[in-house]
């Protein structure tokens, strides 16, 4: 019998200790936080989905939105709603859109956002766009305004993924962020990690909720539900490993930025349009 050296020993000793670390964390985040029953790590090697056809390792999607075109109509948060099921409140988004204003006079726009609970309001009259932006300004002179989609970036380095204590949140071999529901606890540790804001609790649920890009539709050979719907062509997905895909044209041809680049975060989604107030 070989020798087992202390090397080796050591780290076989360090992997039960993470192991014993992580079980340990799942559980005092569902004491805390009041999660379901659900205390089971997700392996960090496990399977693939089982989609027929697809080999994740051959893609590696991104995304591209061009805030020159947005015009704020949000066809994009009701096709995202109707999609994923999608709380059809104003408070539970996947995707959003936020208004930039520069008000007379003043150097910083004022930000209609989805964190603000009087930003958005419903038309149910408009079974097309269901969703707008009110009238906030009034009588007041507007000298700039634009409008700039967000949704999850899908980090390269994702700090919703190092801080899960259960492994629920996940990066696929293809690039793209998702949550085993079946594994999150709601310990809220991801939303609270998030830089981009881009996850909310479903409070019915139990669990966190954030943009996948409609990984059931992409794997599948289709558009995000948003992208499919915008009809100012503003939002653009597609497979970088394909030089013709419509993103990686979209890279080629402008000069794009990636929002809070100081964090570290390599996000995957690309901006074309935006000035330094948007992060």
């Amino acid at each position: 019998m070989t020798e087992k050296t202390p090397a080796v020993e050591r780290r076989k000793v360090l992997r039960v200790i993470a192991g014993a670390v992580a079980a340990a964390c799942g559980a005092t985040a569902l004491r805390l936080f009041g999660g379901s029953a659900k205390a089971a790590i997700r392996p960090a090697d496990a399977p693939p989905p089982a989609i027929p056809g697809y080999d994740w390792t051959k893609h590696r999607w991104a995304f591209g939105v061009d805030a020159t075109r947005c015009i704020g109509c949000l066809s994009c948060v009701a096709a995202c709603k109707n999609e994923n099921s999608v709380p059809r409140d104003t408070h539970h988004f996947r995707t959003w859109v936020e208004r930039y204003a520069y008000l007379n006079g003043s150097d910083e726009p004022v930000v209609d956002s989805q964190s603000e609970p009087d930003a958005l309001s419903t038309s149910p009259g408009n079974p097309t766009y269901p969703y707008r932006f009110p009238d906030r300004y009034g009588d007041q002179v507007v000298d700039k305004a634009f409008f700039v989609p967000k949704l999850c970036n899908h980090c390269s380095n994702p700090p919703c993924v190092q801080v899960c204590p259960v492994g629920a949140t996940f990066r696929t071999k293809d690039g793209v962020v998702l949550i085993d529901q079946d594994y999150c606890i709601g310990c809220r540790y991801c939303v609270q990690a998030c830089p981009y804001g881009a996850r909310t609790f479903n409070e019915a649920m139990g669990v966190t909720d954030k943009c996948t890009w409609c990984y059931h539709r992409i794997t599948k050979g289709l558009k995000p539900a948003c992208v499919e719907v915008c009809p100012a062509g503003a939002r653009v997905f597609g497979d970088l490993n394909d030089p013709q895909s419509d993103i990686s044209v979209f890279l080629r041809e402008n000069r794009v930025n990636v929002l809070k680049p100081e964090m570290g975060t390599h996000p995957n989604v690309y901006y074309v349009g935006i000035d330094r107030s948007v992060r």
